[in-house]
């Protein structure tokens, strides 16, 4: 049996450069006919760039054509077809018959989207009749039920969601943004919910008089975190993991990739422990979530699945914006930095993000210099005491790149 497959989300090209050394594949979109059109995206003219670039780091590359298609984008589609095709992308992820037999014209490997809620084996055999690679099974699945149709299946691939946001609605097949909003455009089977069950709602019964709900988000599902249950997964078949995040930041892909990777590796080389996953946990838990669940892997969700008090994220750390940087200088691989808040430290981790550019840098500090003084630590910038530092940087970046750290959050900071 072959290993299961990590597939990370990417937005933009610090995504990209956050998962190196995690994911195996990696599943994007283009400004047009994606699922998540609120994300940066890529542009269609990057593709060859994006594949090239993924498959010189061994990552497998997957574009999302997900959404429904009408008359007047069958065209749209068959451009964008061709022209990831001719970039050589490993798949597309489609549910649309429509799209299937535009990819099958091209001879493009194609993957089922959840979108299409294949939730049993005669769905999934038929669908692997048609020629589909993969399918990714609609997430209101049991473990059970998942191992049943992987069993049925005599050559497609199976893949599920691990970890990041869940719908309320069936695998996302939702029209509550296109309701409150009164327009089809704002669908999210057209990519551009607006995300209404994570808002607090006063809902009353027919009578008008008595609240059912009032004033909470009992519609805001928590994020499916699958890390502990790794080994059950991976015995269970599954051919590959699918991270959600195509609209959270790099940060977010790095950790999550991450901590996913070793889960997966340390099954295989039988080292997966109780204090290993504590770690994890730890560290998902510095990135942006909704609190964590497990779904529908082992049964109807309860109302303990929801998130009722908050909406957002509800970790106890925050990226805090501390400088930027000011030069790069290639031949010492050191950055000159601007520090316009707090203290930093040799040891003391930092993340360097660009802007309007495609920087994505998390590094631990080794070396520290004032005034070309070596240092082991700065004194307090603060905004009337802005420090220039210099320090030692593992990969190139630009001037105005962002400086941050990670912090726990305060309402007070």
């Amino acid at each position: 049996m072959s290993r299961v497959e990590l597939m990370c989300p990417a937005k933009n090209w610090k995504s990209l450069k956050a998962m190196l050394g995690n994911a195996d594949a990696v599943y994007f979109g283009i400004e047009i006919l994606n699922m998540r059109m609120m994300a940066d995206n890529f542009k269609l003219e990057e593709l060859p760039k994006v594949v090239k670039f993924c498959h010189e780091n061994n990552i497998q590359t997957y574009l999302t054509t997900n959404i429904i298609i009408y008359e007047n984008e069958i065209e749209t589609l068959a451009q964008v077809l061709d022209k990831a095709a001719a970039a050589e992308i490993d798949a597309v992820i489609v549910h649309d018959v429509g799209a299937i037999e535009l990819a099958k014209e091209r001879n493009l490997d194609f993957h089922i989207s959840t979108q299409a809620s294949i939730s049993n084996s005669i769905s999934a055999k038929y669908y692997e009749s048609l020629g589909a690679n993969r399918l990714i099974l609609a997430r209101e699945l049991s473990l059970k039920q998942i191992k049943e149709i992987k069993l049925k299946l005599k050559k497609a691939e199976i893949e599920t969601f691990v970890h990041g946001a869940q719908c309320t609605s069936i695998s996302g097949r939702c029209y509550f943004s296109a309701d409150v909003l009164e327009s089809s455009e704002f669908s999210a089977n057209r990519g551009k919910c607006i995300q209404p069950c994570r808002r607090s709602w006063i809902v009353t019964d027919d009578t008008g008089k008595s609240f059912i709900y009032d004033g909470v988000y009992f519609l805001n599902t928590k994020d499916l975190c699958m890390i502990e249950y790794i080994p059950q997964l991976i015995e269970a078949n599954i051919d590959a993991f699918k991270i959600e995040g195509r609209m959270r930041d790099a940060l977010y892909v790095e950790i999550t990739s991450k901590c996913y990777r070793e889960a997966i590796d340390s099954h295989y080389a039988g080292t997966f422990t109780e204090e290993k996953v504590k770690n994890w946990l730890k560290e998902l838990n510095k990135v942006y979530n909704r609190g964590f669940s497990t779904g529908f892997y082992f049964g109807q969700p309860q109302v303990t699945e929801i998130e009722r008090e908050t909406s957002g994220n509800v970790s106890e750390f925050r990226k805090r914006e501390i400088g930027r940087v000011l030069s790069y200088f290639r031949k010492k691989k050191a950055a000159k930095i601007l520090l316009t808040w707090g203290q930093l430290k040799v040891g003391d981790e930092i993340i360097i993000m660009g802007i309007k550019t495609d920087t994505y840098l998390r590094q631990k500090i080794s070396s520290l210099q004032i005034k070309k003084k070596v240092v082991t630590e700065t004194p307090v910038a603060s905004k009337d005491n802005r420090l220039t530092i210099g320090i030692l940087v593992d990969i190139p970046v630009k001037e105005n790149d962002r400086v941050y750290v990670l912090d726990k959050y305060s309402s007070n900071t």
